[in-house]
C-alpha cells in the first residue's frame, strides 16, 4: 500500500524533532531546475504568478536566493516535519515511534510542486510552489505537464502488483498524477459531515480526516480496502450506504 497527500503552505522549521533521520528526494535535480527558474524572478513577479502578498513574496524570493546553500539544521528539514497544515495535524508524526517512523517512510508520498514527489524523510528547503502555478519550464507550460510524466512513472517503479494507491491528496495535487497509466487500483476515501442535515465535505474536516487515515494506516499496518474501511478515527465511521464503490469509500460524522 501506498499513500498520497498534499503538502501545505504553512511550515514549521523551529519545532523541535524527535529522530534526525534524513533522506533525499528523488527529483533533487529537477527542484534545482525550477528554483533556477524561479531566482530569476523579482519579488512583484513572483506575487504576480503566485497571487501572493508583496510580504509573503519577498520571503520567497529570498529563500529562492538561497536556495542553493549547503543544508544544515537551521534551512533543511525532513519533509513530513517542516509542512504544518491540517493534514499534517492528523497524521502527527511527531507522536510516530521509531518503527512507524520507517513504515511512513516505506509507505506515504507527499506531492509536490517544487520536488515532484517526496518521502517523508526528505530533506527540504523552506519554499512555496503550489502544482497549480502557471509557471513556465522549457517546453512546459505549467508544472503539471512538467511533472505528470515524472511523478506517475515514479509510483508505477515503487507500487508492487498486489499492492492499492490510497489517494489522500486534493485535486490540484492528485491532477498530476496521469491515473489510467497507474498499475495498481487507486483508492480515494471521501469524507463527509452532516451540517444542516446534509452530508457534505468541509474541507477544514477532510483535510484533518486525511491526515488521521494515514495515521491510521500506519498504526494498523493497512494494506488492504477492508483496512481502509476500518477507519474510525476523529468520530467517522464508514458508510456502506453512501458508498456508491469501492474505489471511493466515505466515511461520515
Amino acid at each position: 500500500m501506498k499513500l498520497l497527500i498534499s503538502p501545505a503552505k504553512s511550515l514549521d522549521f523551529e519545532k523541535a524533532l524527535p529522530f534526525n533521520t534524513t533522506s533525499t528526494p528523488i527529483f533533487k535535480k529537477e527542484a534545482e531546475y525550477i528554483n533556477s527558474v524561479l531566482k530569476e524572478k523579482k519579488p512583484k513577479d513572483l506575487s504576480d504568478l503566485m497571487h501572493i502578498s508583496d510580504a509573503l513574496a519577498s520571503l520567497n524570493w529570498e529563500r529562492n536566493q538561497n536556495f542553493n546553500e549547503t543544508a544544515n539544521p537551521h534551512n533543511s528539514r525532513a519533509a513530513i516535519y517542516s509542512f504544518n497544515g491540517d493534514v499534517y495535524v492528523g497524521l502527527d508524526a511527531y507522536t510516530l515511534s521509531k518503527v512507524q517512523l520507517d513504515s511512513l517512510q516505506d509507505k506515504l508520498r507527499i506531492l509536490s510542486g517544487l520536488y515532484g514527489l517526496l518521502k517523508p524523510l526528505d530533506l527540504i528547503r523552506p519554499y512555496r510552489l503550489e502544482m497549480g502555478t502557471s509557471l513556465q519550464l522549457d517546453t512546459h507550460k505549467n508544472l503539471y505537464s512538467f511533472w505528470k510524466q515524472k511523478i506517475t512513472d515514479q509510483l508505477n517503479k515503487e507500487l508492487k502488483e498486489n499492492e492499492v494507491l490510497v489517494n489522500l491528496a486534493s485535486n490540484e495535487y492528485f491532477s498530476a498524477v496521469d491515473h489510467k497509466a497507474i498499475k495498481v487500483p487507486i483508492i480515494t476515501p471521501q469524507f463527509k459531515d452532516y451540517k444542516n442535515g446534509k452530508l457534505k465535505v468541509i474541507s477544514f474536516f477532510a483535510k484533518k480526516a486525511r491526515g488521521l487515515m494515514v495515521r491510521h494506516l500506519i498504526e494498523q499496518n493497512g494494506s488492504t480496502i477492508d483496512d481502509i474501511k476500518g477507519f474510525t478515527s476523529g468520530g467517522y465511521a464508514f458508510s456502506d450506504s453512501e458508498t456508491a464503490n469501492d474505489q471511493s469509500p466515505v466515511f461520515v460524522r
